[in-house]
């Protein structure tokens, strides 16, 4: 099990709108806290035996370390490219504030009460 609390995940996207859906789904599910996106990324890789280029954009996801397996798991399902950037980085530091709003985003939501 990994010993730190915190995550960013780095998800590429096709472009924008595609991003933007992912963001989405990420904080309904309660999978972000914030997601940031950076627009007109320039990639190179290799893809199946040659060099390719593409303007991308870049998903920046804000979240616990415990959400990254559902976070793969759901991008994965909605993604267009066959085997999408999801990497994550440990978070070693920062602000204390900012931990305990993250804590707070990604508490369930209160259930109402069911009336008897």
């Amino acid at each position: 099990m990994n010993d730190f609390k915190y995550t960013m995940v780095f998800i590429t996207a096709a472009d924008n709108e595609e991003a933007r859906l992912i963001a989405k789904m990420l904080l309904e599910q309660k999978k972000a806290a914030c997601v940031s996106i950076m627009d007109g990324m320039n990639s190179a890789y290799w893809w199946k035996g040659a060099i390719e280029n593409a303007t991308e954009s870049l998903l920046m996801v804000k979240t616990k370390a415990e959400m990254l397996d559902d976070i793969v798991t759901a991008v994965t399902e909605i993604h267009s490219y066959e085997n999408p950037e999801i990497i994550a980085l440990p978070v070693f530091g920062g602000s204390g504030s900012y931990f305990e709003w993250v804590d707070e985003s990604l508490e369930p939501e209160a259930e109402e009460p069911t009336a008897t």
